[in-house]
């Protein structure tokens, strides 16, 4: 992303240097002679930043300012200041500029003043497009994502939703698929009546029989009196049958008929009970391989898999990293009473850069975990569970003890120019920098610079 900077004087070759030295940065600049022509510039849009002299002609840069203010607070804005007027200058950071320099300008200066105030517009405007994200996806309860592959998920649970039939949801344990039934349900026309969950790896093959028809009093050890199953109490609701997959053959041959004729009876009966459930399966397993096993039957299979919603694991998801974490973040911060803001950029590396085997449950304890752990308002790598951090493949600099500080200097700078493929403009912006002083430090006359050096990108 390049940045458009506004910088109004009217003192021409005082907006023209500026400008030159800015552009040098690899910003785009545009100038304007007084207040009045900046605010006109302003308003067409495509403005990240404005720098203005303090006294002008027509609108002064106070009057620029608080225009700019009111209808773009989040713009930040600095002011340049002869020595006489710092105090007005003051006076206007109090109602909202970035901040002020005095005449004449330090470039050097003004380039790091610069970098650090888009940056945290920059981290502002995401923010703000997370916020809108975790708005968005409140109509699926508990489910975030933002990415491709969440988008399709949400698209086929509008879809199913208001329907009949049985959907089976696949994916690897973690990816939420609980979360995707209760979607399911709270988006359907049963969503006034119960849902009702049967995690059936959970249950012994002796009991998943009772669990889910009843039993009658006497039907066998232990039953002192009658209990209704799961199949009864989800009656006009929504049955979630999860890890669906475990469930033993002759379980298997019951559940199909209650799904062919909507009718079973209770363990010990033999009155017949008439049932309205809509069916939500899930599993972890691949079915097809179940059923060439004998492990599943294949007529089960396709009464369930009417709808077939697969919910994709995180490491095809990365996208949604930023807005889940953020997500947890908030709750966890509630939770242990802590006002944790972010997370710093070596700890979001080794967070992309690990493929989450535990999906979304991992990624939410590891959350919990760091936000317990962490000794300041922003999440470290340190504060990471090792599994995590020690995975990063980040680049690293080593420096052995002994190095004189010029020496030091010299090796960070080259080596983040290596990183980055000899890019000079990103170089001096990883390293908060014009990239004037980077040619400086390396030795680099203006003369020697080409625009192909400047503007080199990485492959």
């Amino acid at each position: 992303m390049k940045f458009r900077l506004l910088i109004a004087d009217d003192e021409k070759n005082i907006r023209e240097g500026l400008a030159a030295a800015l552009e040098m940065d690899g910003y785009e600049a545009v100038t304007a002679a007084d207040g009045t022509e900046a605010w006109r510039r302003f308003e067409k849009g495509d403005i990240d930043l404005v720098i203005t002299d303090l006294r002008m002609p027509g609108i002064s840069g106070e009057e620029l300012q608080r225009k700019i203010g009111e209808e773009a607070p989040e713009l930040p804005v600095i002011i340049l200041t002869g020595h006489g007027t710092v105090e007005n200058a003051v006076a206007v950071m109090r109602n909202g500029a970035y901040d002020f320099l005095t005449k004449p300008v330090n470039l050097d200066h003004l380039s790091m003043l610069v970098n650090r105030a888009l940056a945290n517009r920059e981290l502002s405007l995401k923010h703000k497009t997370l916020e809108d994200e975790l708005a968005k996806s409140n109509q699926f309860k508990t489910m975030t994502g933002s990415s491709a592959a969440m988008s399709q998920v949400f698209d086929m649970i509008s879809r199913a939703a208001p329907a009949k039939a049985s959907i089976l949801i696949t994916g690897e344990s973690g990816v939420g698929k609980e979360l995707v039934a209760d979607a399911l349900h709270e988006l359907s026309p049963r969503k006034g009546k119960p849902l009702i969950k049967v995690h059936c790896a959970a249950i012994p093959d002796s009991l998943i029989e009772s669990e889910l028809f009843g039993h009658e009093k006497g039907a066998f050890t232990g039953a002192v009196s009658r209990r209704r199953g799961r199949f009864e109490l989800a009656n006009e609701g929504t049955l979630f049958l999860d890890e669906i997959g475990e469930i033993e053959q002759n379980i298997q041959i019951k559940l199909l008929r209650v799904l062919q004729e909507r009718k079973f009876e209770r363990v010990g009966g033999e009155e017949t009970i008439e049932t309205d459930v809509r069916i939500i399966a899930a599993t972890n397993r691949d079915l097809k391989t179940e059923i060439e096993k004998g492990a599943f039957r294949e007529d089960l299979y396709f009464r369930l898999n009417v709808v077939n919603i697969r919910v994709p694991p995180l490491r095809e998801r990365k996208d949604d990293l930023p807005i889940l974490i953020s997500t947890f973040l908030r709750e966890f911060s509630r939770e242990n009473g802590k006002q944790i803001e972010g997370i710093n950029e070596k700890a979001q590396a080794a967070m992309y850069n690990y493929d989450w085997p535990g999906n979304v449950r991992e990624l939410r304890n590891c959350v919990e975990s760091a936000v317990v752990m962490a000794r300041g308002n922003i999440i470290t790598e340190a504060d990471l569970p090792p599994t995590i951090s020690l995975r990063s493949d980040e680049k690293w600099i080593h420096i052995p003890v002994g190095t004189t500080l010029d020496e030091s200097e010299r090796l960070i700078i080259q080596d983040t120019l290596n990183s980055f493929k000899g890019n000079k403009t990103k170089t001096a912006e990883v390293l908060g920098i014009g990239r004037k002083t980077l040619h400086r430090k390396l030795g680099i006359t203006a003369d020697s610079c080409t625009e192909a050096d400047d503007d080199q990108e990485p492959d």
